[in-house]
């Protein structure tokens, strides 16, 4: 990897920072590719390093006898690809609870349910979780948003010399998590199987998940249907918006809604290759709706999200509850947005704080009382207040 591909992520490194202090055990965890590995060498430069590779023979050597060999490190050791040695777990956690802890141990994996699971049993108590994504806003600098939203946010794909190398690099990286990533992670489905299923739910992307449909669409049951998604959502490619709902005389949704994590898989799934592409196709408006959520649960650092919809057609496109506030969000592509009778509705049903209007406006304005107009280059700025 040159420098062309890599970009500082000071707040990234922070949080890393920040979570070696409190625990024995930092897992780092995201999808391939999001760079993980790089960011764990740009914490490593900091401290007094040792490091495991297990993708490495040499370094598997080394391990193999892991409680000695771990037993006398010190300072930060870390672990990369840890997925492939599970059993190195219930070593770690003889280590962290000794008396006098020396060292700290970053280890790294692709997510999955089987690591998250082993980590939590195994290291409960001794582990703390960082999640790792592609790039946001803020590290791109948000007058790149259309570049950020059309290539998605792993750094291979956004640094890329061209639209057409970009393209080429999720085509290759699509293939290898289908052919490669999944058996690595013993699930054992037909690679077609799950391109076809990823395919389609690009189309229902924005959309409440109804397992029916798209299970009479590819001929296979509800249940298999609910477990292909699973699988893309604990890989970290799809997230599951849950629906708020209580007992307020309204029948509500309370189906997830579906987004991709990462619109540059979405929009190459859909064969979008550049960014007029995209601004000429129908997904247009879902696709902007993902990105911009997306870029509001990782900017703000904030914990609870939902959406809000009703039966009778109100709707809301993200609830936050943060502080004992909440907030709505309602993302609109167009640059003159007004103000909808969903928009009072949900102020009153779910007595918001505030809502705002995210839109690719040039500049923020206000709307109405308690509702603003946010453009997308300010909205790192108004997640921080």
């Amino acid at each position: 990897m040159n420098r062309k591909d890599i970009l500082p992520r000071r707040v990234a490194v922070a949080l890393l920072e920040q979570a070696l202090q409190r625990a024995p055990i930092v897992a780092l965890l995201g999808p391939r590719q999001c760079g993980k590995t790089t960011l764990a060498r740009q914490v490593a430069k900091k401290h007094e390093c040792t490091y495991f590779d297990l993708e490495s023979p040499s370094d598997l050597r080394q391990l193999e006898n892991p409680e000695y060999v771990l037993g006398r490190a010190t300072g930060l050791v870390v672990i990369d690809e840890i997925q492939l040695q599970p059993e190195l777990f219930s070593v770690l956690r003889v280590l962290a609870d000794r008396d006098e802890m020396p060292v700290r141990f970053l280890i790294l994996g692709s997510a999955s349910p089987e690591l998250v699971k082993g980590a939590s049993q195994s290291l409960a108590g001794r582990v703390e979780f960082v999640d790792l994504h592609g790039f946001d806003l803020l590290e791109v600098g948000a007058g790149k948003w259309e570049q950020l939203w059309s290539r998605g946010g792993f750094p291979r794909s956004f640094l890329a010399a061209s639209d057409v190398n970009s393209q080429a690099w999720r085509e290759n990286m699509i293939r290898t998590y289908l052919q490669r990533d999944l058996p690595e992670l013993g699930i054992r489905i037909p690679s077609a199987a799950i391109r076809r299923f990823w395919t389609m739910l690009a189309h229902y992307h924005g959309q409440t998940w109804n397992a029916s449909a798209i299970g009479r669409a590819m001929g296979l049951s509800d249940k298999t249907i609910r477990s292909y998604l699973d699988i893309l959502s604990d890989t970290f490619m799809v997230r599951q918006l849950q629906p708020w709902y209580e007992n307020i005389g309204k029948r509500q949704v309370k189906a997830p809604k579906i987004y991709f994590r990462d619109t540059g898989l979405l929009h190459s799934l859909l064969s979008l290759n550049d960014y007029n592409a995209l601004l000429g196709h129908p997904v247009v408006g879902a696709s902007w709706e993902g990105f911009v959520i997306e870029q509001i649960i990782r900017l703000s650092g904030w914990q609870e999200f939902y959406y809000w919809a009703t039966y009778s057609g109100a709707e809301l496109d993200l609830l936050a509850k943060h502080n004992g506030k909440r907030y709505g969000v309602e993302v609109k592509f167009n640059d003159a947005p007004g103000v909808t009778r969903s928009m009072h509705e949900a102020i009153e049903s779910l007595q918001l704080d505030h809502l705002w209007v995210v839109a690719p406006v040039a500049q923020s304005y206000s709307l109405a009382p308690k509702i603003d107009v946010v453009s997308i280059t300010s909205l790192s700025d108004v997640m921080s207040k």
